[in-house]
């Protein structure tokens, strides 16, 4: 599992650029799959049968992509001004390595240097607008050879072991999630499942919307990242879920309240099957499970996650005890749904 989790995270997949992801998880798929297909938004489709025949009863949701950058104009010197693809944090963007365009052109994020602001400066997290990319062109017809506007950048940074039971990389949350997806489709499963691997859930859920849409599920399960809080900074009722505690049963978020009934079932099925679990206090941003449950006539929607830390960044973290308690007890949900009539 995570042998398969780093190749995932090698991949850029910055939001509508999910090609060399989706390209991956394809050629996993395809042997596995009956069926198989890339929509008109880039979501991966795949219809496994199982032994009992439900047909779109089950629907199970991870996304591909990753936030990142886009290049909207071109300096006279050559540096590229970008915007952010997903919500990052500008705190942590000032001199990041990334991969910028179809070539993987190395770049880095540029600022003012600390000695040449002044003090009002001093006191702000500088505007989006004085971040750059420098990408080491001498002028505007240079860097013009080497990107185009609307090219985006993913950060340059490797999956790796963090100490004894740690991962250290960009992108875990989503990837984690579609790692766990393709253990699922090499299983003899008790029930058909449809797989779908999103695009664009980090720009608004847009992937979710469209493939819910066509599939037209009774149930649906999202995988996704949950932000842990045990952090430093962080006390008392503002504490959430933690790293290596277990699997994440969220309850609501800004844009949805988790069907309640199949929240009982996934802390049943936790409790019996001894996977640690943990609940996600507070609210946060809207994600693929906002979109799925209004699709159509309503989708009865569930979440199940892994904490990650730093989410959004370059060195986001997560423990892979969380990863294998995701699919432990999806395939606990599963097995249970297959037995219903």
């Amino acid at each position: 599992m995570k042998e398969l989790l780093k190749e995932l995270c090698a991949l850029p997949g910055v939001s509508s650029w999910e090609d060399r992801v989706r390209d991956f998880i394809l050629a996993r798929a395809k042997p596995l799959a009956q069926t198989l297909r890339v929509d008109a938004i880039g979501n991966v489709i795949a219809f496994k049968q199982g032994q009992k025949a439900t047909g779109n009863k089950l629907l199970l949701t991870a996304h591909m992509d990753e936030v990142g950058l886009m290049v909207r104009s071109i300096t006279d010197e050559g540096y590229l001004k970008f915007a952010t693809v997903g919500h990052i944090d500008r705190r942590v963007l000032v001199g990041k390595r990334v991969l910028a365009g179809p070539n993987l052109l190395p770049g880095v994020v540029g600022l003012k240097a600390y000695h040449l602001v002044d003090r009002d400066e001093e006191k702000n997290v500088p505007k989006l607008e004085a971040f750059y990319l420098d990408i080491g062109a001498r002028n505007k017809e240079e860097a013009q050879k080497l990107v185009n506007l609307g090219d985006v950048a993913a950060f340059d940074s490797p999956v790796e072991d963090f100490g004894p039971h740690l991962l250290k990389g960009r992108a875990l949350g989503g990837r984690m999630s579609c790692a766990v997806l393709l253990k699922l489709l090499e299983e003899t499963l008790p029930m058909d499942c449809t797989f779908v691997f999103t695009a664009q859930r980090e720009v608004g859920a847009r992937g979710a919307f469209g493939a819910a849409f066509s599939v037209q599920p009774d149930i649906a399960l999202v995988l996704e990242g949950a932000a842990a809080a045990d952090v430093a900074g962080v006390s008392g009722h503002q504490k959430g879920c933690g790293l290596g505690k277990g699997v994440v049963l969220p309850f609501m978020d800004k844009g949805v309240l988790v069907d309640r009934s199949l929240f009982e079932t996934l802390r049943a099925l936790a409790e019996e099957e001894q996977i640690p679990w943990q609940l996600r206090e507070g609210t946060t941003g809207l994600g693929d499970a906002t979109a799925v449950q209004r699709a159509a006539s309503g989708v009865r929607t569930a979440v199940l996650a892994a904490p990650v830390r730093y989410p959004h960044t370059p060195a986001t973290l997560a423990h892979i005890s969380d990863m294998e308690g995701v699919l432990a007890l999806t395939r606990a949900f599963i097995t249970h749904l297959s037995k219903e009539d």
